[in-house]
């Protein structure tokens, strides 16, 4: 299943290495007029539009002005400033920016063995990959495999020369002997402390863990501060309701559960729930992941047919076209098992909806079939399919995330002194889920992009990696 292939990954990606070439904007003709079209700050005015501003009253604002100042909005229905840029909203739905609360990011890799100053041998442009991102309106992330690199990533954000979303940092701590590992519950308490000093955000724990060291990480994480996100790990199994101790702050997929489990019946959806809801544990069910898993076991076409593919370095085509564990030795009865897993997800989301436990949409994007940016509008519509109204869908990837990564205060919703992460959309998401995806321009903590803009961008992106694409295969990686 995947946790093999995210085995393989963890280890690639634990060859990546700091300062993830987040400047290569400077080095193409086009990069520099992308720079210049979208990183401008300024006075707007959105007339007209009619806000969804996803707060908990629901309510929604028609024919509103919305002012943007210094990279807030600065109000609602107020008098339009004489130097502002106005934006026509005339029928046209203006909501926060999305979330993902669940992604892992590529930057540069060294591939093959490695020496003293050797440093990357495969490069990223950092503008090029974070803009699926935008053009899809996602404006904040949670990395769950945080690693050196994505600091650099991060802060070439911040200053402005990469533009992309806010990104969130989780270290991943596993048992075993690959990656950052903790075998003992002193060694997991060290390795929380020094994710504090280093910066991180959050904890994530994982599969490997053995049980004294999974509790010691969490307490420890508690004491620091530092909410706790992740796998249950498989010695639970049998045992699960020992997992859920205080400060187990979020289980990372649904797949988590039906890990622990033979019996997938909507009575143990419910039991699982209640841990949940007793605990405090919120979940990101990432549905996206097994949906796209079981296509790929079905046929690569799933892979080749994807909108977002074009978009998508060439070697990281190369590596979901040609090393795709999830298709390799694929069977009819293996394609059944996913679909059992697909139909018990469906009723974990039914059962913790109905429980009350808070849920945010996460995507896994990195992993094999699962686009950057694309795939969480793929996810707020599976989520509506499984239950949640079109409300609780987009409040799962606007405030409810920002309600989980304590930025409450800063983003989330439509309201006066929140940055302005905003999506402008030509049809009402509340009345079509799908129309989440029709986008009409982009507000990134203050900065204008226009869906010509965006589409321009993307069309620059997919003729370059159709350029390069014979220069990348996956199979003579470790020659570059």
């Amino acid at each position: 299943m995947r946790y093999k292939h995210f085995r393989n990954l963890f280890r690639l990606f634990s060859l990546l290495i700091i300062f993830s070439g987040c400047s290569n904007l400077k080095q193409s003709s086009a990069g520099s007029q992308q720079r210049e079209d979208i990183s401008q700050e300024g006075i707007y005015a959105v007339t007209n539009v009619n806000i969804i501003p996803m707060t908990t009253d629901a309510t929604i604002i028609k024919n509103a002005t919305v002012i943007i100042k210094d990279r807030k909005i600065v109000s609602i229905n107020q008098t339009i400033p004489a130097n502002a840029k106005l934006i026509d909203g005339s029928n046209k739905w203006l909501m926060p920016g999305l979330i993902d609360m669940h992604v892992h990011n590529v930057t540069d890799i060294s591939f093959g063995s490695n020496y003293p100053t050797r440093g990357a041998t495969f490069f990223i442009n950092t503008q090029d990959f974070m803009l699926p991102y935008i053009a899809n309106g996602v404006t904040t992330t949670l990395e769950l495999s945080g690693r050196p690199e994505h600091f650099g990533q991060r802060n070439e954000i911040v200053k402005g020369k990469v533009f992309g979303p806010r990104i969130a940092l989780a270290l991943l701590i596993n048992g075993g002997d690959a990656g950052i590992v903790a075998n003992t519950p002193a060694d997991g308490r060290q390795t929380v402390r020094i994710a504090k000093a280093e910066g991180y955000d959050f904890i994530k724990v994982y599969s490997k863990l053995n049980i004294e060291t999974y509790k010691a990480i969490i307490d420890e994480a508690s004491k620091q501060g530092m909410k706790v996100v992740g796998h249950i790990p498989n010695a639970f199994k049998g045992r699960t309701e020992e997992a859920f101790v205080p400060g187990f702050d979020m289980v990372a997929h649904a797949e988590e559960f039906s890990k622990q489990t033979d019996d997938f019946s909507d009575e143990q959806a419910k039991r699982f729930a209640q841990l949940a809801k007793r605990n405090g544990t919120w979940l990101s069910p990432t549905l996206i992941t097994m949906v796209s898993i079981a296509e790929q076991a079905r046929s690569l076409d799933s892979i080749r047919n994807l909108p977002g593919l074009k978009y998508v370095h060439p070697l990281i085509q190369s590596k979901w076209l040609t090393a795709n564990n999830y298709n390799k030795d694929t069977s009819p009865e293996r394609v059944a098992y996913f679909e059992k897993l697909i139909a018990f997800h469906i009723r974990l989301v039914k059962a913790f909806k109905e429980a009350g436990v808070p849920m945010v949409a996460g995507t896994d994007a990195g992993t094999s079939g699962v686009v950057w940016g694309f795939s969480l509008h793929d996810e707020i519509a599976l989520l509506v399919q499984a239950g949640l109204s079109p409300q609780e869908a987009l409040a799962s990837a606007t405030r409810l995330p920002a309600t989980w990564l304590g930025i409450e205060d800063k983003v989330g919703t439509v309201e006066p002194g929140k940055y302005a992460d905003l999506i402008l959309l030509d049809a009402n998401p509340l009345e079509n889920i799908s129309n989440t995806r029709k986008i009409a321009g982009v507000f990134v903590n203050g900065r204008w992009v226009s869906k010509e803009n965006i589409d321009a961008l993307l069309a620059d992106l997919e003729k370059r990696n159709i350029a390069d694409k014979d220069k990348y295969d996956w199979k003579k990686r470790n020659e570059y």
